[in-house]
């Protein structure tokens, strides 16, 4: 499998079993499979003049309860961590993996020297001094949340920058890392609304960060990042007030009859404990390549982790979707 790649390639894979992108069972995106209602006729947007951001950094400021001072928006996440890692511009990064692959990337691109932590066994090991340290929570490929006390006290005395993932915080109802903004200075935290609110096509990723930071990192990036549909979109999906709950109430349905699901087949060797909307687990027989290709037929889709750092080709990642579509992976497996 290719280093960085990722899941979500619908259009690959419907080439590949050729057939329909629409008929494809899409179990590799991590994207939620329930949409916030907007009340908008995009074909009414004016597109003439250039997108103004005043508005949409008070709404985004006042739904993570922040000062709009504190927040920089980016065309996506990748765009975050990509210009993040270019502005710090240090030599040592340290990421507690498996994690998001793009981190490795950047990590790569920008010729920092990387180390990689093993979250399952070595947690607790302590990081260089003034390097980049990246912590994904709830993580991925896994979905566990970390309470994050004992090692943000590892970080502080090790002097590090400090990047919080926060891209699948909002599949939880546990509390963010802004509480840690003010006591230590060094810290960021990254906010994906492509996750939660099912816009992967919307480009839209945030950093927090304490006002100093981000005026500084902000002298570094250019002028319009987000098009006026990224900002219109965002504006209005956040107008649905009974989206989260109504969100959370069917994604942990339907994660529930996911687990009955991978339980119950014989070619699972074990499962993760997933906060987010997605299971991790382990092949009993198979490996990943071959247990895709047992889907193929069906038209569906996984996401091989054998790319992933402490993981082999044993694993795969099953998104949360709706009970319809996983109905014909139970049949299937």
């Amino acid at each position: 499998m290719l280093e960085y790649a990722h899941g979500g390639d619908v259009v690959s894979f419907a080439k590949k079993v050729r057939c329909d992108i629409n008929d494809v069972i899409d179990l590799s995106s991590n994207i939620n499979f329930i949409k916030p209602k907007l009340q908008y006729d995009f074909n009414s947007l004016d597109i003439s003049a250039y997108p103004n951001y005043e508005n949409i950094y008070k709404i985004i400021a006042k739904h993570y309860k922040i000062k709009k001072s504190e927040l920089e928006l980016f065309n996506g996440g990748s765009s975050a961590i990509f210009s993040l890692f270019q502005y710090l511009n240090l030599k040592h990064c340290t990421i507690y993996s498996p994690a998001y692959l793009e981190y490795k990337k950047a990590a790569n691109t920008f010729g920092y020297k990387c180390e990689h932590i093993n979250r399952f066994k070595k947690i607790q090991k302590k990081v260089k001094k003034n390097s980049l340290v990246i912590f994904v929570n709830p993580s991925t490929p896994d979905g566990k949340f970390y309470d994050l006390d004992k090692l943000f006290s590892i970080w502080k005395k090790a002097n590090a920058f400090i990047l919080i993932d926060e891209s699948f915080l909002d599949f939880t109802n546990h509390p963010s890392a802004i509480r840690f903004l003010k006591e230590y200075k060094k810290l960021y935290i990254l906010k994906s609304m492509t996750k939660f609110y099912s816009c992967a096509g919307v480009r839209s990723g945030i950093l927090i960060s304490n006002k100093k930071n981000i005026q500084k990192l902000q002298t570094t990036q250019a002028k319009w990042k987000l098009s006026q549909y990224d900002i219109t979109y965002i504006k209005n999906a956040l107008k649905d007030k009974k989206f989260r709950k109504k969100s959370l109430q069917k994604n942990k349905k339907a994660k529930k009859y996911i687990y009955e699901i991978l339980e119950n087949s014989e070619l699972i060797s074990n499962t993760y404990k997933s906060e987010a909307n997605f299971v991790l687990v382990k092949l009993k027989d198979l490996n990943a390549k071959q247990f895709q290709n047992r889907l193929e037929p069906f038209k569906i889709m996984v996401r091989d982790c054998s790319n992933f750092d402490f993981l082999d080709d044993r694993y795969v990642r099953i998104a949360v979707k709706s009970k319809l579509k996983l109905k014909q992976l139970k049949k299937d497996i």
